[in-house]
Order: C-alpha cells, then structure tokens, then sequence
C-alpha cells in the first residue's frame, strides 16, 4: 500500500490548489493512491506544492520542504518532488541548498513528473481533478499569469505573463463539476479583469459569467481577485441580474492616497477608487466587498496612513484583510526604493488597520440579526453545522453557525433558509426555518 501511495502537499493560494487536484486526478489514473495535506508521509513519494508570494509564504514552504527532507533521511520516504511558485523561482538555488530532493518542477512544468515516474500524463483528463475541497463548493481558475507590473509583487516574474484559458474549455470544466455534485464556483485568476483580452481581444469577464450562470446545476458564482483600473463595467449587469452570480466581489485595492497609488503603480487613483465603490453599490444592490489593503510600503507617510484609515472608515467594507509589506527581489520596489519604514511601525499600523475594521464587522454583522438568508452547509464541527451566506467565500469569510442536534439536522452540501439569531465581531449564529 506504501509503495503506491503518494501525498501531495498543498501551500499557498487556491490557484496552487487547482493544479495539486489535476495532478491528484493524473496520478490515480496512473494507478496511485493518493493522500493530500497529510501531516506525516503515508507513502514512498511526496509531492510539495510551493508558495512564493511573499517572505512568510516562502519560509512556510521551505520549512515544509526540510520538514519532509529530513522524513526521507529517516527513511520514511524514498522520492521527494517540489513543485509550483518557489520552485519556479529559485529552481537552481533550491537544488543546490537541499539536495534530498529528487527533484525541482516549477509551476507549469509538474506534467514532467508523470514521465519521471514512468507515467503519462492523459490529456483527456485535462479538465479532470480530485477535489480536495467539499463536494460541493469547487475554484474555477479561468487564467494563469498578470500583466500588471505592480512594484511590490513578485507574481508576474513568477508566472509571466496573463494567460486566459479558452471560454469553451472553462465552461466543460463547470459541466463537468456540476455533474459530479458542485454547486458552487469560486472563480480565481491572478486577475480576473483581465479574462479575455489576450484571446478575444477584449474584455470577456461578463460573457464567461453570463454563460456560467446558464449551466444547469450552478447555484453560486462567487468572485475573486479583481483589479479596479479599467474595470469591465457590464459586470455589474451580470450580478444584478443573474440570481446564482452572488452580489460579492473581491477586489484588491491596496491604499488610496494618489501618492502611494502612483508609487504602487496601480494605475488608479483615489477619486476613480471611490467612483468605482460608489458604482458597485448603485449599480448591485446588496452587494458586499472584500478587499485587501498593504501598509509600510516603501514611502508611505503618516499623512497616506491616515487617508488609508479614513477610507477604511467611510467605506466599510463587508470583508478585508491587510498586510504589511516585505520586499520581494526583482520587483519594481525592491530596486527602485528603500525598504526604509521600520518593521514595528509596519507591525502597529497593521494592527490598528485590523482593528478598525474588527470593529465595522460586528456592526455589520450584527446589522444582518433578524434576517432570513439562503445558506450552503459546510460541515459539521463540534456542537455546530457550519455554513456560508452568498456572501461568504470558504477559509476567508464569516461563517453561519447553526447549533446542531435542535431538531431536523440538514445535509452537508445543501443550501437552507436560516434566521439569523446572533452575531459577534465575525461570525453569525441562526437557525433553519
């Protein structure tokens, strides 16, 4: 059972998540057994999939590269194979720091390792995977790859340029999902803006979702990581109209005051940012944000702090998450700025950010007491059955806690009316009607 047992180990995004279940469907193809995110080697081969987006992500994974190195040097473990972002990136380096492994891939060369253990990868199954998530909640990457040439991020020197999968491959793909149970879609790219334009010559966004929502069996279309410069605007038709595309979007902003903008190279500035928030609420009633902001980057004064709070306080934002930033080697900033804001004023200013915005969360959470929502169950944990709203996106988002055992339990997967009871700064309490 050990000799044909192989585990696939997971970091970083949802992005990397989607090429570990191809790889998983490929593999039991070839006749594996396959574990994945498993705390100690099952099998004779491991499989890493890398993050390396950001300092704390690349220390993550090469922690749990040395982790299984040294299970290899126990031998417990014959084969060592990594693969994805940090690979892609430091492919020479890591060869050379860590020897143990048999071998390095980088993101989009993992079909090799089919052929490294005397397989063939099956370009029939292309659209195939073995979800890792919940049946019935899959991610939907519709492009690989950015064009944008932000200073601070290092994922187009990662994964080059923006990529868009062919529309008709994609909507294969959601047929063939729904037929194996999924009902709902989170759709991710690195930007999702951006669908389209390097195939059809425009932006296909709205299109590809329309045709989504028309595929018999999708409940919810939920939306992630989207730009605002140049935003595709018949969108907001689309959420408006379409009842299975859920009012939510995920939209990284990064800051707002002109000056950080411009350093940021966004592209964007704080008047158009403010229109753009201001569209999506008229134009999709209900609609709920998430975005994510950066403090401490390089230039950034107590002046663009303090914009940044008073955005964060005027806007209040249904969902956001922070971060402070690291400086990534071969960015735009890394070369053309000082690394100069202290790493405790980096620290302070993002705890005070989360904290303003900890504080909006209970209110609108507490806001939704009293309502009925339509909500998807995830799991049973504990006392309770866990779910979402529409406007809850897995690992990130609040979720709806319903004790159990109070009556008729519902069906893991299947979506309820539920009241909701109570609330705290996160999550909400309900109750099926």
């Amino acid at each position: 059972m050990k000799r044909k047992t192989i585990d696939i180990i997971t970091l970083g995004c949802s992005k990397n998540l989607v090429d570990s279940e191809h790889l998983m469907r490929q593999l039991e193809e070839a006749g594996y057994r396959v574990t994945h995110d498993t705390e100690r080697p099952q099998g004779e081969i491991a499989v890493i999939n890398t993050c390396g987006f950001i300092g704390d992500a690349k220390e993550e994974s090469i922690n749990m590269i040395l982790e299984f190195a040294q299970a290899k040097e126990e031998g417990m473990l014959k084969k060592l194979y990594v693969m994805g972002c940090l690979s892609e990136r430091y492919l020479k380096e890591l060869s050379v720091e860590i020897p143990q492994v048999d071998k390095f891939y980088g993101k989009f060369n993992w079909k090799e390792l089919l052929h490294d253990l005397g397989k063939v990868y099956r370009e029939e199954l292309h659209n195939e995977r073995v979800l890792t998530t919940p049946a019935h909640y899959a991610y939907l990457k519709i492009s690989e790859g950015c064009d944008r040439k932000c200073s601070y991020c290092a994922i187009p020197i990662i994964t080059g340029r923006h990529v868009s999968r062919p529309m008709e491959e994609i909507l294969e793909e959601v047929r063939y999902l729904v037929n194996r149970g999924v009902k709902e879609f989170q759709v991710i790219a690195q930007e999702l803006t951006y669908y389209g334009v390097d195939l059809y010559h425009k932006q296909m966004l709205p299109e590809l979702v329309e045709r989504m929502a028309d595929i018999p069996g999708v409940e919810w279309i939920r939306l992630h990581y989207a730009y605002p410069a140049h935003f595709p605007t018949d969108l907001f038709r689309v959420m408006r109209e379409r009842p299975n595309v859920c009012k939510y979007m995920d939209i990284a902003l990064q800051h707002i005051s002109d000056n950080m903008l411009e350093k940021m190279r966004r592209h964007v500035t704080k008047e158009q940012t403010y229109q753009l928030i201001e569209d999506f609420r008229r134009e999709v009633p209900g609609i709920h944000l998430r975005t994510t902001l950066m403090v401490g980057h390089p230039g950034e004064t107590e002046a663009d702090y303090e914009e940044l709070k008073e955005f964060v306080r005027k806007v209040r934002f249904d969902r956001m998450g922070a971060f402070a930033y690291s400086e990534e080697e071969g960015t735009y900033a890394a070369t053309h700025y000082e690394d100069s804001i202290p790493q405790e004023v980096k620290q302070a200013r993002l705890d005070e950010l989360m904290a303003i915005q900890q504080g909006i969360s209970a209110e609108l959470s507490a806001a939704k007491i009293g309502r009925r929502m339509k909500v998807i169950i995830d799991r049973l944990e504990g006392d309770y059955y866990v779910g979402r709203t529409e406007y809850d996106s897995p690992e990130v988002d609040p979720e709806v806690l319903i004790a159990a055992h109070t009556g008729e339990e519902p069906v893991i997967g299947n979506f309820y009316q539920v009241e909701i009871t109570s609330s705290d700064d996160f999550d909400l309490y309900g109750r099926i009607v």
